[in-house]
């Protein structure tokens, strides 16, 4: 999974998976910050509950600030009463990271949390040494700090600076409230002859002034004397450091965790410069070649190894809907892999980049349809908690419940048991899907319909006549529906991976729906003969699934409108609720905790809109199609975490902002990736924004007092998290797809130069791979250059 964010951001592919711990049994999350606490990006996973081996198998995917040193993983104890316990941490450093060119992947054993240790920050300093013949004198000016880590249960801290030199010190004034404490205190200290030698060094060390017990450390910075020398007024910003490096191994004790992490650092050039490699992917499928001939789609395909093929079908699904020829580009796909098949039964059988191809795209466009379709059931089915289990090598009789008053169940009870509840489970499942057809996204009929038309094609043969179905089936029901019933976490369906035994009961109808995408035709064929007491089910259902699959691709695609062919989900569906914390628009005179106030919102593609409860009559509501900025907010803003604003004009051409908290960060990259999905075609979306907040008469980020001033920072196209729901990001997709070819460049030029008929193709592409390789060595050579002249880069 790979998300690449603007301009010299950062990304970084994280994938959870096993804690061996050796404790009692625990109630296993893990958090992974960059930096610490509250760092700018954070995921979490899973509640893994009552378990010593929790495994999580979920994938994310970080966009780091450019300046990050340190990604940390905490494995904590989830509490519902009180604070959730750390059992222990894992820090790797951006170094670490980097070295490893194809990830890391590896057991690392947990380490002790040592409060000390866990700094985060940076303070702005102006240190000057003042020597004349009768005294010498430090001047350290205090000037502010920013991101400090939250030492109070408010999620902030009570900081104040402290300088030590030898045996002296002075300390700033306490700020109350704040992790972006602004002093402006000039602190100064008379040096006696003698002290001032090469290896004297200044510390300053910032503090949470706690008003009982002992005050908590909030980070330090040593800086050696001998550098005022050389730089009369040396200033800046200096990252806080930990009291010293205690953190130590505990030997495997406190468990031990299986981390799969990849670093991606990329620059994202302006979108004029990958128009011409966009116009080239465009062009294969708006003028596809001949079968036999060469296109720019083609080469890459050659180019794409078997381990990056998944990404490139991902980016290329987005690149293809954003230009609105998804359809096209995906009936390219099918036909060349269609026309190469002379075997029916191995059709898309290979993980080819057809069949990857195919397989994103119905994650892309599908997934608010599957939630609609699955989640009523996968809902039951976690409620009940039902003991279900068909093989006899498997059941536990001590696992079931007493059926009748002579004792435990038998095992021929616990199986009929389990037979009438799978048989229920799966009839609900199917009776679901095949009654879906008004909520199927209409263009994913339409790809269906092309993909039918061609194999129906290449095999018109009679005995033949199941492949035209097998081929939509194996996509809508193998690699859509099955996946998701057997891990719906993993398809957002759940919050929460199911315990062992739902897990089974999702794994048994995992196969039964893959034997119904089958039609049936593998029954009784494979080891599992213990699943035959669903097979007159099965066989029963596949009638009703073929007649669904001729009314799915009943379509008459020039009826679709150009937008629906670019649109996700379809209008007046629910996209998005929950509860939120909404600032009251006019309330500056309130504390920032008595300005927001509870309400339960609602996203569809038309509206945005919110009540006190969810069963409140009266709502407000907002047209999505006024949106035209979705942001988070700085901290700095109210002193809160996991603060967005949604930006709206009015007719008049005015802005309104309206100020959203969420209750972790998980939950505000779900509504910002949903929000912006809504809005991603709106005309007046804005170029800028303010990431503070309009209080005491300026903005808080960038101090201008004109509550109308233009933005300080640019608007995002992109989420934190890459999941399918991902809005498109035109730039870093064709970032992708350049690094692609240019790995591939040299294979493109020995094999494929040779091909007479293949030069022109084969030149066009190469002359773009090189325009965009001279592009970005051009912006190197200018950030070096802004660099030595202390001028960051626009």
């Amino acid at each position: 999974v790979m998300l690449i964010m603007h301009w010299n951001d950062r990304s970084l592919c994280v994938c959870a998976l096993p804690l061996s711990d050796t404790h009692t049994h625990r109630d296993s999350c893990l958090y992974c910050l960059g930096e610490a606490l509250t760092a700018v990006s954070s995921c979490r996973t899973a509640t893994v509950w009552k378990n010593l081996n929790p495994f999580w198998g979920e994938e994310f995917t970080l966009h780091l600030p450019m300046g990050f040193h340190t990604l940390s993983f905490y494995v904590m104890d989830e509490d519902t009463i009180s604070h959730d316990d750390v059992i222990g941490k894992i820090s790797l450093s951006k170094e670490a990271i980097a070295s490893q060119s194809k990830g890391l992947d590896s057991w690392l054993n947990l380490r002790r949390v040592d409060p000390d240790e866990e700094v985060q920050g940076e303070i702005h300093l102006e240190l000057e040494l003042q020597r004349d013949p009768l005294r010498t004198t430090l001047r350290c000016h205090v000037i502010e700090a920013r991101d400090l880590a939250p030492r109070d249960i408010s999620g902030t801290s009570d900081p104040f600076a402290r300088v030590i030199f030898n045996s002296r010190s002075a300390e700033t004034s306490i700020i109350k409230r704040t992790r972006f404490p602004h002093w402006d205190e000039l602190l100064e200290m008379e040096l006696e002859q003698g002290e001032v030698t090469e290896d004297a060094s200044l510390t300053l060390e910032v503090w949470d002034w706690d008003m009982v017990g002992r005050n908590d450390f909030l980070g330090k910075v040593e800086i050696p004397l001998r550098r005022l020398w050389k730089t009369p007024v040396p200033q800046g910003w200096f990252r806080l450091m930990p009291m010293g490096t205690t953190e130590e191994d505990a030997g495997g004790k406190l468990g031990a965790l299986r981390l799969k992490v990849r670093l991606v650092e990329e620059r994202i050039l302006p979108s004029a410069c990958y128009q011409p490699l966009i116009d080239l992917l465009a062009e294969s499928v708006i003028s596809p070649a001949e079968e036999d001939d060469v296109s720019p789609l083609t080469l890459l395909e050659d180019v794409t190894t078997a381990e990056s093929r998944q990404d490139v079908a991902m980016t290329l699904v987005k690149i293809y809907l954003g230009q609105g020829l998804v359809v096209p580009f995906l009936d390219y796909l099918n036909t060349r892999e269609v026309n190469r098949t002379s075997d029916p039964n191995t059709l898309f059988r290979s993980n080819s980049l057809a069949s990857k191809a195919m397989e994103q795209f119905m994650k892309a466009v599908g997934m608010l349809y599957l939630h609609e379709v699955l989640k009523p059931i996968v809902n039951r089915i976690f409620e009940e908690k039902k003991y279900i289990e068909l093989d006899p090598s498997k059941i536990e009789l001590n696992r079931t419940r007493r059926i009748s008053f002579k004792g435990v169940a038998s095992e021929s009870e616990v199986r009929d048991t389990s037979v009438e509840l799978l048989q229920e489970y799966l009839t609900c499942i199917v009776d679901s899907i095949v009654g879906s057809l008004a909520r199927c996204p209409p263009v994913m009929r339409v790809a269906f319909k092309h993909l039918h038309r061609r194999v129906e094609e290449q095999f018109p043969e009679p005995e033949n006549e199941d492949v035209k179905y097998l081929a939509i089936s194996g996509f809508f029901f193998l690699r859509f529906f099955a996946p998701a019933v057997l891990t719906p976490k993993l398809f957002h369906l759940r919050d929460q991976h199911a315990d062992t035994q739902t897990g089974r009961t999702l794994l048994l109808l995992a196969k039964a729906v893959q034997s119904v995408g089958n039609l049936g035709l593998q029954l009784g064929h494979g080891k599992e003969q213990w699943m035959a007491p669903l097979h007159p089910l099965i066989l029963r259902s596949v009638t009703a699934v073929k007649d669904f699959l001729d009314k799915l691709i009943d379509i008459d695609q020039d009826n679709v409108p150009d937008a629906q062919q670019r649109a996700v989900f379809l209008p007046s569906v629910t996209l998005k609720e929950g509860f939120l914390h909404k600032r009251k628009a006019d309330s500056p005179q309130l504390l920032t905790r008595f300005a927001f106030k509870k309400r339960y919102f609602w996203l569809s593609s038309e509206s945005l809109s919110y009540a006190k409860s969810p069963d409140w009559q009266v709502r407000c509501s907002i047209p999505v199609q006024r949106v035209c900025a979705v942001e988070r907010v700085d901290e700095t803003a109210f002193q809160l975490q996991h603060v967005m604003q949604v930006v709206t004009q009015e007719g008049d051409g005015q802005t309104h902002i309206m100020y959203l908290q969420c209750k972790n960060v998980n939950e505000l990259n779900q509504w910002l990736s949903a929000i912006r999905k809504a809005s991603i075609d709106n005309a007046a979306m804005l170029s800028s924004f303010h990431p503070g907040a309009h209080r005491s008469g300026r903005w808080t980020c960038c101090q201008q007092t004109d509550r109308t001033a233009q933005g300080c920072s640019r608007t995002h196209s992109a989420v934190t998290l890459g999941d399918w729901s991902d809005p498109l990001d035109p730039d870093a997709e064709a970032q992708t797809i350049y690094k692609q070819l240019l790995h591939g460049r040299d294979e493109l030029s020995s094999q494929h130069l040779r091909a007479e008929r293949r030069w022109e193709v084969v030149s066009r592409l190469l002359a773009v791979v090189q325009d965009l390789e001279q592009t970005h060595l051009a912006f190197q050579r200018r950030e070096t250059e802004d660099a030595a002249n202390h001028i960051l880069p626009p």
